[in-house]
């Protein structure tokens, strides 16, 4: 299989809409991220590495050492108390049903779980572009013992969870491997338009496009076409993890938000404050002046209004 690297600074002219300002004048906010204004406000980057493109059908890229191994076993730690039996989705009813179409165990932890968690979640929205509100939370899966998850695709067929208020379709999976397994265990794409071949693959893995699952490295695809529509090629399975543990992490990314974003801050009576996490950014690029409405009544910290309310 023949593949093309190059590095994520590929990407850095995305985040250099604007000139350079003195760092120790911007708000954390705007340095550190929110996780909202993906490619616009946001200048510390949390991850800069080596891609790998894999696949235009389905559109498929290997991220080497996007998760350190701190963060590894801190995932394996959180989910490993609370694991169950994985289920599917039923495509009638939209429900969760057991299946032994995918015999591995699983977890999943809410968005925002804790720091790390926060910290991959916004490394997530800023290699696919999309913002963390985009976001399931996070699913933790556990193979081991020939378990495996067959054929399947990532993209709803159910119009329940693909339902607008849910976010809609979901359009790319960021899966990240938290074990490096010693035999089989691939991520293997039957429908690519490749198909791996050689003695380190095993037989699940030569029936299409695979990957490999190494500790620490993410592979992110699209279960959607460039149009929005479905992409048969994404079909996808967990080969057979024959020796080994296989743990892994999953992020599935919607064409639009899973839950409103833009929360409000609880303010006290008379206090002076900002309503919205995003305030500080909204200020920096001008919307002080350009919406000053909306501003003067959401954002009146950022917008240095508290000085003038209290003279």
């Amino acid at each position: 299989m023949r593949a093309h690297l190059f590095t994520f600074q590929a990407f850095a002219f995305l985040f250099s809409v604007y000139s350079a300002p003195v760092l120790d004048t911007l708000p954390d906010a705007l340095l550190n991220g929110t996780g909202h204004t993906v490619g616009y406000g946001e200048l510390k980057e949390e991850w800069r590495g080596e891609v790998i493109h894999l696949s235009w059908a389905p559109r498929a890229f290997l991220l080497k050492n996007f998760m350190t191994d701190e963060e590894c076993d801190h995932i394996i730690a959180l989910a490993e108390p609370h694991m169950i039996k994985s289920m599917v989705v039923d495509n009638d009813t939209g429900g969760s049903v057991p299946s032994e179409v995918r015999t591995s165990s699983g977890t999943s932890l809410a968005k925002g779980h804790d720091d790390i968690i926060r910290r991959i979640e916004k490394r997530v929205a800023q290699v696919t572009m999309i913002p963390v509100g985009h976001q399931e939370g996070l699913q933790i899966l556990h193979y081991q013992d020939g378990q495996k998850y067959e054929a399947h695709y990532d993209f709803f067929h159910d119009a329940v969870n693909a339902a607008p208020e849910q976010g809609g379709q979901r359009v790319v999976t960021v899966l990240m491997y938290l074990t490096t397994v010693e035999e089989g265990g691939e991520t293997v794409f039957p429908n690519a338009d490749k198909k791996v071949s050689g003695d380190k693959w095993s037989d699940c893995a030569k029936k299409g496009m695979a990957v490999k699952a190494t500790r620490g490295d993410a592979l992110m695809f699209y279960s959607l076409k460039p149009d929005g529509s479905n992409d048969p090629s994404s079909l996808h399975s967990s080969c057979p993890t024959t020796q080994g543990n296989k743990w892994s992490a999953t992020k599935w990314i919607h064409v639009s938000p899973v839950m409103p974003q833009n929360k409000k801050a609880e303010l006290q009576p008379g206090e002076c404050g900002d309503s919205h996490e995003q305030c500080a950014e909204w200020a920096y690029f001008g919307e002080c002046e350009k919406n000053p409405g909306f501003m003067a009544s959401s954002c009146k910290k950022s917008c240095k209004l508290c000085e003038k309310l209290s003279s």
